[in-house]
């Protein structure tokens, strides 16, 4: 797998596990529904948090972003056949969007990707994840073993 293959298996994915820092500085992880788009620098992660305006749970996850925008995002394929596993893994720094062009762009990116957001575009905030790293690792890409 080389960085462009990495980045298709990961923009295909449906879903992705956020992790961040809380404000204990303990792990957090949180699935979420995203998007991949390019941002000012480079590739963009974009999704919501909580679909639900004022939600306590949704408010508080976007504080922690603010407070500390380190984040690494992942997505995976897990198979019986253990040499079709995979992961990617994005490294960024995440933003929170209330309103603006690009903010309009994520929610149109979420839109494309997810049905559910084209029928009903949530309100918002939108968080974006520049990437500043790609890593990622494949079963198929180890030599075999015995």
């Amino acid at each position: 797998m080389d960085q462009n293959d990495a980045r298709a298996r990961f923009a295909a994915e449906r879903v992705a596990r956020l992790a961040s820092v809380g404000p204990r500085r303990q792990p957090q992880l949180l699935p979420v529904t995203f998007a991949l788009g390019s941002g000012p620098d480079g590739d963009a992660i974009t999704f919501v948090l909580d679909d639900e305006p004022g939600s306590a749970a949704g408010l508080r996850q976007l504080q922690q972003l603010v407070a500390n925008p380190l984040v690494s995002v992942l997505v995976d394929h897990y198979a019986d056949d253990w040499s079709q596993r995979w992961w990617v893994r994005a490294h960024g720094e995440a933003r929170v969007l209330e309103g603006g062009p690009t903010f309009r762009v994520a929610l149109a990116g979420l839109a494309t990707k997810y049905v559910q957001h084209g029928l009903a575009p949530p309100a918002g905030p939108v968080v974006v994840v520049d990437v500043t790293a790609w890593g990622w690792w494949e079963a198929a890409d180890q030599p075999v073993q015995g």
